[in-house]
């Protein structure tokens, strides 16, 4: 295999590394929350129509690229209405925003080379709602390409993630490669709800090997990990409490205070007995109620996140958590309204496909460092897309791209090192060439 970042895997010359800095740039200048991903999609769709034309045997966008039922965690229409707008003044193709809009985000490029395995590779596109750091010493700050989205950040990678997609796509339309290669470019994983609609779709169906990646993790540029695992599965919970409202110095005694039943609540869900199976987790993420310092509140709300090691222990986590908020509610004589939101199961990376993609990284030059397996520690709903191909008897593998990051993961001085682009596009366009080649 070659070990130029500028060469496919038989040599020929593609895209640059300059071209996907670029790319990657422009991305992180307009980074989008989950379902509002219409400039980006916009952006994807023109430079894979201008990158490979032809060569796509179906590009799939918006509704044509998910199970709209299956969304999870939609905003707003307000919201999605002030993104698509932004989306157009930034220049979007307007043809492309008509498609997407209601939050109809993403995309699937297919690249058809004759007879072969079907094999996927999902990317994510959405960016997270925080604020960029505007120091000096900040790479995009410095350089000009932060956020021009105030509230609004690519602080986990995820357009670092979508570049080498397009690279990937681009490197094996080059090459000698035999199959199919399907790129999912998948919006809001952040709020682990956007993969399901993808794992429900029919584009999914018919894939026999599937690849999904991260950049780094905690692991710096030239490190790859060539299968996560420890995905701990994940699930939202919004509970509403409604009391009564009263004045708090004249009659404190009429009220029934929301906040109040909220606040116990919050308190002993960090209280949930842990569970000796494995590892469970418990976040009152959004704990928000009342409207003056001198009313008893008639209304609060927390959102609420459970994990667990398995599934199983998710739901274990779920039913607690839902015992205690009725609980308090009952202890304050309030009412508590409760509905499930998004969430995520856990998944396994194959030991086949791991040790293709450990094989493969091996010979790239840049990385100087393979682990074969490491725990996220976190979740991740491109566990949805692993699970469908596995049921289907196919196989799946999470990979890790290490890139080194001044600030942590969701942080405001988030950055990625741009090498890592250039790695991950040779680990994972090796790892399709070897894996049709070879199929394990």
């Amino acid at each position: 295999m070659s070990t130029d970042a500028n060469a496919d895997p038989n040599g020929n010359r593609n895209t640059t590394a300059d071209d996907l800095v670029a790319l990657r740039r422009d991305l992180h200048r307009r980074p989008e929350p989950a379902w509002c991903e219409f400039y980006t999609t916009a952006r994807i769709v023109a430079e894979l129509e201008s990158r490979l034309g032809d060569d796509l045997a179906a590009l799939h966008v918006g509704p044509d690229a998910i199970e709209a039922d299956h969304r999870m965690a939609v905003p707003d229409e307000s919201d999605l209405t002030a993104w698509l707008d932004r989306a157009r003044e930034a220049g979007a193709d307007e043809a492309v925003l008509e498609r997407l809009e209601g939050g109809y985000t993403g995309a699937v490029a297919v690249l058809e080379r004759g007879e072969g395995p079907t094999i996927g590779l999902r990317v994510d596109i959405d960016a997270l709602p925080r604020e960029e750091s505007d120091d000096p010493e900040h790479v995009p700050a410095a350089e000009g390409f932060r956020s021009e989205h105030e509230g609004a950040m690519h602080a986990c990678g995820h357009d670092a993630h979508a570049t080498i997609g397009i690279g990937v796509l681009e490197r094996i339309a080059g090459s000698g490669f035999e199959g199919t290669l399907k790129v999912f470019f998948q919006p809001a994983e952040e709020v682990i709800g956007g993969a399901k609609s993808m794992a429900e779709g029919e584009h999914v169906r018919d894939v026999d090997y599937l690849l999904a990646l991260h950049v780094g993790l905690d692991h710096p540029t030239g490190e790859i990990v060539a299968g996560i695992d420890g995905f701990l599965a994940v699930r939202h919970l919004e509970a509403t409490f409604t009391g009564e409202p009263a004045h708090a110095g004249g009659h404190p005694e009429q009220g029934r205070n929301a906040v109040q039943a909220l606040a116990t609540a919050v308190q002993n869900l960090y209280g949930i007995p842990r569970h000796a199976d494995g590892p469970t987790r418990v976040n009152a993420g959004i704990v928000e109620g009342g409207s003056a310092g001198n009313i008893i509140a008639e209304e609060a709300r927390a959102i609420v996140e459970v994990r667990g090691e398995t599934t199983e222990l998710m739901e274990y986590m779920t039913g607690k958590a839902e015992n205690v908020l009725r609980s308090a509610a009952n202890m304050h004589d309030c009412e508590v309204e409760m509905e499930l939101g998004a969430e995520a199961p856990s998944a396994t990376s194959d030991q086949e496909l791991v040790s293709i993609v450990a094989d493969v990284a091996n010979d790239v030059s840049g990385v100087d460092s393979v682990l074969e397996r490491d725990d996220l520690g976190g979740s991740e709903d491109a566990t949805y897309l692993m699970q469908a191909v596995q049921r289907a008897g196919g196989k799946a593998a999470y990979v890790g791209v290490g890139t080194d990051h001044p600030g942590g993961h969701h942080t405001s001085t988030f950055d990625v090192d741009e090498a890592s682009i250039g790695h991950g596009v040779d680990v994972l366009a090796g790892t399709i060439a070897e894996i049709a080649l070879n199929r394990p």
